[in-house]
């Protein structure tokens, strides 16, 4: 993926205890993958596999629901108040549109 490279006049900073959550959250998710690969290098029985990798889907949703609350509570809610809202909008409604299917 891409660095995060984009500049709204602002330092995109959340605080260190959402960020924490959010790279545990995503540790728990990456072990849990490896999981899965060993599942599949070991012939697990193909709907046990299917289940887990829902599980990981759920989690990834879980973490995208924790990133977007964040991003409207911090980022969009600092946008207006500094008053350049319509570019942090068109921002969220490009990676919306990326990552809604």
């Amino acid at each position: 993926m891409p660095p995060h490279d984009h500049d709204h006049g602002h330092n995109h900073a959340h605080s260190a205890e959402s960020r924490r959550k959010i790279v545990n959250r995503l540790s728990r998710i990456e072990g849990h993958i490896r999981g899965i690969k060993t599942m599949v290098s070991e012939d697990r029985h193909c709907p046990e596999v299917l289940i887990q990798v829902a599980a990981v889907r759920g989690a990834l949703d879980r973490v995208a629901r924790l990133i977007l609350d964040e991003h409207l509570s911090e980022c969009v809610a600092r946008a207006a108040h500094e008053g350049n809202i319509e570019a942090e909008l068109e921002e969220l409604k490009a990676a919306l549109d990326r990552f809604l299917p």
